[in-house]
């Protein structure tokens, strides 16, 4: 069996605060730019690597901040959603894709089985465990989980511009996602869409329906506007208030 990852490549995954005493788990499926070696550069200028199509800009320095913030359990996907994408069904067509926006993706071109199945068993898969093995670490010791999946978002895709300053995103189970909707809209000068700018789907999400909802945990996915957060300044201020916004969640959802 050929091996993808060698001994000069990062982990598929980090974990911070692995002790955190927070009810709160996050979860940063595009935290990562990185490529294993022996893809080189997928075929993929370094200019485009750097764009919103190979990762989301800014949310694994919001998740760390956050995760400080909170005392909770961070765990980041370290490599880049064109060798895979950590949010998308292995073996669909957006698990690896050929043309992102209107980029193509060289290196994904004419892939054989064996390939797919290297990058699934060596990224995709340990990420997930690890995620999965938390979660039962956690229903053993009789700990409540609230999910949260962090992702950030361009300031328009396609040449269409977006209002939005963040998004909740969810899909069948909304009942994390409406308590923390109610608080961010609570903010006048915050454009917050409900489901936008993208809607949660079986299609489109791994984590949410896999970690959350098959688990019956309370879950939400949160959007953050990449250009309010690609820089400290920003990625400071929207840790802060996603720390209050859910200490408030969490406060509602489970009353005294």
């Amino acid at each position: 069996m050929a091996e993808l990852l060698g001994d000069d490549d990062p982990p598929p995954f980090r974990v911070e605060h692995a002790a955190g005493a927070s009810p709160f788990l996050l979860l940063c499926d595009h935290a990562g730019r990185a490529l294993p070696h022996k893809l080189a550069d997928l075929g993929v200028a370094q200019a485009e690597l750097a764009r919103h199509i190979a990762w989301d800009i800014g949310i694994a320095e919001v998740g760390r901040r956050l995760a400080d913030e909170l005392d909770a359990c961070l765990i980041t996907q370290s490599y880049s959603r064109l060798v895979i994408d950590a949010n998308r069904h292995p073996g669909t067509s957006q698990s690896i894709v050929t043309l992102s926006e209107r980029t193509r993706i060289v290196g994904n071109e004419g892939l054989q089985a064996e390939e797919r199945e290297a990058r699934a068993r060596e990224i995709f898969l340990p990420y997930h465990e690890r995620i999965s093995a938390e979660l039962d670490a956690r229903a053993r010791a009789g700990r409540a989980t609230l999910l949260l999946l962090l992702h950030s978002f361009t300031p328009e895709f396609l040449g269409q511009p977006r209002p939005w300053h963040a998004g909740v995103l969810y899909n069948r189970d909304a009942r994390m996602a409406q308590v923390l909707l109610a608080l961010l809209r609570q903010e006048p000068q915050l454009v917050v869409g409900d489901n936008q700018p993208y809607a949660a789907s079986d299609a489109t999400d791994y984590a949410l329906v896999v970690h959350g909802e098959r688990r019956g945990l309370l879950h939400v996915e949160l959007e953050i506007r990449q250009d309010l957060i690609a820089h400290a300044e920003g990625q400071a201020l929207w840790a802060q208030r996603l720390a209050h916004w859910l200490q408030r969640s969490h406060a509602a959802l489970f009353p005294a």
